[in-house]
């Protein structure tokens, strides 16, 4: 049982995001992150939803997925080929004589400060999970204030896309068979 990113092409119409959440809730199915924006294209959304399962569970997902009407092209990313990241927010206490700890932290996590006011100052991370986990327990001690994260968004690295999808899966059986001399 474990953590699956899953991408989902889907038209950019209204109500579609009502749809995919309601195929997950409908079968049992906890989003543990979920992140909705339109692509470069714009009659396409781009869905990432990651959820905690066996593999066969999230095969049976993708299926129901490619199902619906809306939906062009779904994929699981795969831990070791695909870049992932979320961001947060936090808005810290950081009192005068603490700014310049909060501040050295923050640059060490790869944060950058957005906001600084008398007594508070707000960094953003945009980073893996472990990495953003780590910040959000490393500031827990000076009293954070706010925060907010954004779902989970991921692509798959090379050269094929979502796009492009059944063609890449062609082609990487193709280039598998092939013998190298």
């Amino acid at each position: 049982m474990g953590h699956h990113t899953i991408s989902i092409l889907v038209l950019n119409q209204s109500g579609v995001l009502v749809r995919v959440a309601g195929m997950f809730s409908r079968r049992g199915f906890n989003i543990e992150s979920l992140a909705v924006g339109t692509t470069h294209v714009p009659e396409y959304s781009r869905i990432t939803a990651v959820m905690q399962g066996s593999d066969a569970i999230v095969a049976q997902v993708v299926k129901q997925l490619e199902k619906l009407v809306e939906v062009r092209a779904v994929e699981i990313l795969p831990v070791n080929t695909a870049v992932v990241r979320d961001m947060a927010m936090i808005k810290v206490k950081a009192e005068q004589d603490k700014k310049l700890e909060v501040l050295q932290l923050a640059e060490t996590f790869g944060a950058k400060v957005v906001d600084i006011s008398n007594e508070t100052l707000m960094v953003e991370i945009t980073s893996g999970k472990t990495n953003t986990d780590a910040l959000i327990d490393a500031l827990s001690s000076y009293g954070i204030l706010e925060m907010i994260r954004t779902g989970v968004v991921g692509l798959q690295r090379g050269d094929c896309s979502i796009y492009e999808k059944e063609k890449c899966e062609i082609s990487d059986l193709f280039d598998a068979t092939q013998v190298k001399v």
